[in-house]
């Protein structure tokens, strides 16, 4: 066997499929839930400019899985106890951009050392360390799947009961606020659904490419439309497929499920991007033809 034959079986080996599919039932129905979750609230997370701070509270959604880990409690209600700190810092201490830019550059590399700290104490298996920076497809256990889904179905409720009003307030706030709509307290309320949303997906891609779940599919939607239904549809969907592609791909090899998601979500959003581009040409050029 060649080098380059190791390499690709390691990514695709498709021996004993069947088998190993019953292995990872609850990842499945996990990754569903987080996609709905992701790609809904991606809408507002581009709406509302915060790609920078799905990063910073991933980090400290690390750091809160971390110390679960290394205390053996659950690890979902870690990652969720470290995001929802880092949400509600956020949401308090930035109320503007360029506060929020500054807040989210201090959490981030505190998270991120409590984190490594936390795993440098841990003396239990290597695979769960790794996994938590990079995802894992047969870890979701039931007690954690319990977590995932009771956690998923709070965050649709908040999203269904402040819908209308976030839109408004994200498309325009100072019009929003002069109408009587809650700007700031909304602001905060979206932080700690965001909060909750990067903690659930740190769960199945780790912390290093929850962007990826919660930024890309959103962003590849807005690409091809700016209806207000078709575009969380469509953010919904591409997340799904993302999580769900790579969780039937990663079964089949040995390297970790990341990578696999990231680049079905980065080729929807190449794909997404190149339509939008050609239909923009053509509406300009159907513009620019004399009657």
């Amino acid at each position: 066997m060649t080098l380059a034959d190791g390499i690709w079986q390691q990514i695709f080996d498709f021996d004993n499929y069947g088998e190993l599919l019953a292995l990872v039932r609850n990842s499945l129905i996990a990754g569903v839930a987080l996609g709905l979750v992701g790609g809904l609230v991606g809408v507002f997370v581009i709406m509302r400019d915060l790609p920078f701070a799905v990063h910073g509270i991933s980090e400290l959604s690390f750091a809160g899985a971390s110390a679960a880990l290394l205390l053996d409690v659950n690890i979902v209600a870690g990652s969720i106890t470290g995001s929802l700190i880092a949400a509600g810092a956020i949401g308090l201490l930035g109320s503007r951009a360029r506060d929020r830019n500054s807040v989210i550059g201090i959490i981030m590399p505190f998270g991120l050392g409590l984190g490594v700290l936390f795993l440098a104490l841990y003396k239990g298996r290597a695979a769960n360390k790794f996994g938590l920076l990079t995802g894992q497809i047969v870890a979701v256990d039931t007690p954690q799947m319990s977590w995932l889904l009771g956690t998923s179905a709070l965050v649709l409720v908040a999203l269904a009961v402040m819908w209308r009003p976030l839109a408004f307030a994200s498309a325009d706030p100072e019009v929003a606020e002069a109408r009587g709509v809650p700007v700031r307290g909304l602001s905060f309320a979206f932080m700690i659904v965001l909060g909750l949303a990067v903690a659930l997906s740190v769960q199945i891609v780790g912390a290093l490419l929850v962007l990826t779940l919660v930024v890309t599919p959103a962003a590849a939607a807005a690409r091809i439309t700016a209806s207000p239904v078709l575009l969380p549809t469509l953010s919904v969907v591409f997340a799904v497929t993302s999580i769900e592609g790579g969780i039937l791909l990663a079964l089949g090899s040995s390297v970790p499920i990341s990578p696999y998601v990231t680049t079905i979500s980065f080729t929807i959003y190449l794909v997404c991007r190149l339509v939008g581009r050609y239909r923009a040409r053509r509406w300009g050029a159907a513009r620019a033809t004399p009657a």
